[in-house]
């Protein structure tokens, strides 16, 4: 299994440097374009959540994002130094009293766009895995 990590200051442009890492690991481990859109949305998304809501903005606070890759699946993990929260307790954002609220969509969209989402450490962490053809 290989395996890639980075680590970032809770800055929302270094979302940036989230964008480049999908891209380079895209590259290196051939990962296919149908999964490429998802892989860049729910990851970029989660990413941003961290910065956001788990550290708060804090630039003192990282986040930390890890690739690992194995023969029939990619697994992103993304973790922040935040206080967590309840991922059973969040707003349905497909209900009519949430439809216009301008956030709130975040783990609904990766929910959606991933495999498997899996949340541990009291929220700060979050596993998504994307399954791949074996050719």
């Amino acid at each position: 299994m290989n395996q890639v990590k980075i680590q970032i200051p809770s800055i929302i442009e270094n979302i940036r440097i989230v964008e480049s890492f999908i891209d380079n690991s895209k590259d290196k481990f051939q990962i296919e374009d149908d999964i490429y859109g998802n892989i860049m949305v729910a990851v970029t998304e989660s990413v941003n959540n961290a910065i956001r809501h788990g550290n708060k903005f804090d630039k003192d606070k990282n986040v930390y994002l890890s690739l690992q890759v194995a023969e029939d699946h990619l697994k992103f993990e993304v973790e922040d130094e935040g206080s967590g929260f309840d991922t059973e307790s969040l707003p349905d954002p497909t209900s009519v009293e949430n439809l216009e609220n301008p956030g709130g969509r975040g783990i609904f969209l990766m929910r959606n766009l991933c495999d498997e989402v899996k949340f541990t450490n009291n929220g700060r962490n979050v596993q998504l895995t994307f399954f791949i053809k074996n050719d």
